[in-house]
């Protein structure tokens, strides 16, 4: 297992400067999204996918493990449980298109919101259309495309995960515990996930709060490092703290929480 950095983890950084702080305090690669300074340029990465990813992997001094890709510009704008869109299959055609240029493996979307007039299982119904033919446009390309559960989504469980998973043919999740663990699910219940993930963010939890720092949290790491390793998954864990208002943590130190979540896995690893 290798780790990486999320770009939006430093807000008030360019791409470059993110960059070179991840590689000075020992990450080997980077995510890619399209948020605060560190954004992408989303409309050449929609118009001219292959140009840009080109160039943007030969510009940064190290790989990148993820790509992010927002269809609207928020949770609900667009989002994948909503009315039939075909502007996001061909979004996300252009995302792919950018990441295997770049030399991306994975891209994430989100699974969609209930929207007004919805049940839940009427959003997952129209997430699992959605899903079917983005994620065989990645396997066409060589490039995975995931989905994250997440707090407020249409993937509020564990179980409600699978379920939708199990219905998508070659779909993996981005398996985050913070979210499950804000929501109130014990580790026990999470763990399980690590056969159907195709991706990793890390950062500490406790019931209630999304984030928080490493010693205030619940999250066993060892414990979870170790499922996702009986599940054979050798690919990228992302240390994903946030600096932002939204989830209560613009209090936290990021690069001190980033630099121990890299000591957590190194540890680990070397034992």
């Amino acid at each position: 297992m290798k780790l990486s950095v999320a770009s939006w983890s430093f807000p008030h950084l360019t791409l470059p400067e993110a960059a070179a702080v991840a590689t000075a305090i020992g990450f080997g690669a980077i995510d890619l999204g399209y948020f605060f300074a560190p954004s992408l340029d989303k409309g050449r990465l929609l118009n001219k996918p292959e140009k840009y990813g080109t160039e943007l992997a030969a510009s940064l001094p190290l790989p990148i493990a993820n790509l992010f890709h927002l269809f609207g510009e928020d949770l609900m704008d667009r989002n994948l449980a909503g009315s039939a869109n075909p502007q996001n299959l061909n979004d996300l055609k252009s995302a792919v298109a950018f990441a295997k240029a770049a030399g991306v493996p994975s891209v994430f979307i989100l699974p969609g919101m209930i929207n007004p007039g919805q049940s839940r299982g009427e959003a997952t119904k129209a997430s699992v259309e959605a899903l079917k033919p983005m994620v065989a446009a990645g396997a066409k390309a060589g490039v995975k495309v995931l989905i994250e559960p997440h707090t407020g989504s249409i993937l509020n469980s564990p179980t409600r995960t699978r379920e939708l998973v199990e219905a998508v043919p070659g779909l993996k999740i981005v398996l985050d515990p913070s979210h499950f663990v804000a929501m109130g699910f014990r580790q026990e219940e999470i763990d399980p996930l690590a056969d159907i993930t195709g991706h990793v963010h890390l950062r500490q939890a406790r019931p209630g709060l999304i984030q928080t720092k490493m010693e205030e949290g619940v999250v066993d790491f060892p414990g979870f490092f170790g499922a996702l390793s009986e599940a054979g998954y050798d690919g990228w864990l992302t240390s994903e703290y946030e600096h932002e208002a939204g989830t209560l943590s613009q209090y936290d130190d990021v690069l001190s929480e980033s630099v121990k979540m890299r000591d957590c896995l190194r540890s680990w690893l070397e034992a």
